[in-house]
């Protein structure tokens, strides 16, 4: 039987849970998620947990911050006045913005907390710091 390996195509079941076992990614059975495998779509320990599966092969891979979404860091969160977000805004713990920063670019933030004068920005990847568990089942190799 064949091993998956970079440049293949391939298509997987899988759910991805966090070390408290709260699932945070799902393929769903009727819908195999394709990607080709070294491409870059995906964070690298999920790629390099498949290369080397065979279809129909189930395993569970661990994927350390380092190898998905890295560290969290402190200096990307940021405490900023009531008066800087537009007032069609109501901000709600959890919601994501698109702000745009001073260079120009777009940055993608998470409101972490809201009181009378402040909001909490989070520019971390709501996955930063975790570990990440992934049961996944190699369907097909293309």
């Amino acid at each position: 039987m064949s091993q998956a390996k970079n440049g293949d195509t391939v298509k997987v079941h899988f759910t991805g849970r966090l070390e408290n076992g709260e699932v945070f990614s799902k393929a769903k059975e009727d819908e195999p998620f394709e990607f080709t495998l070294g491409s870059g779509e995906l964070i690298p320990g999920f790629d390099k947990g498949i290369v080397g599966m065979q279809v129909g092969q189930i395993k569970t891979i661990t994927v350390p911050p380092e190898e998905a979404f890295g560290e969290r860091h402190e200096d990307l969160v940021v405490d900023v006045n009531r008066t800087h977000i537009p007032e069609h805004i109501t901000p709600v713990i959890g919601q994501q913005l698109r702000i745009r920063r001073r260079s120009g670019d777009l940055l993608k933030v998470t409101i972490a907390d809201v009181d009378e004068d402040t909001v909490t920005l989070d520019a971390n990847h709501p996955l930063a710091g975790n570990t990440l568990f992934f049961e996944v089942k190699l369907v097909e190799i293309a």
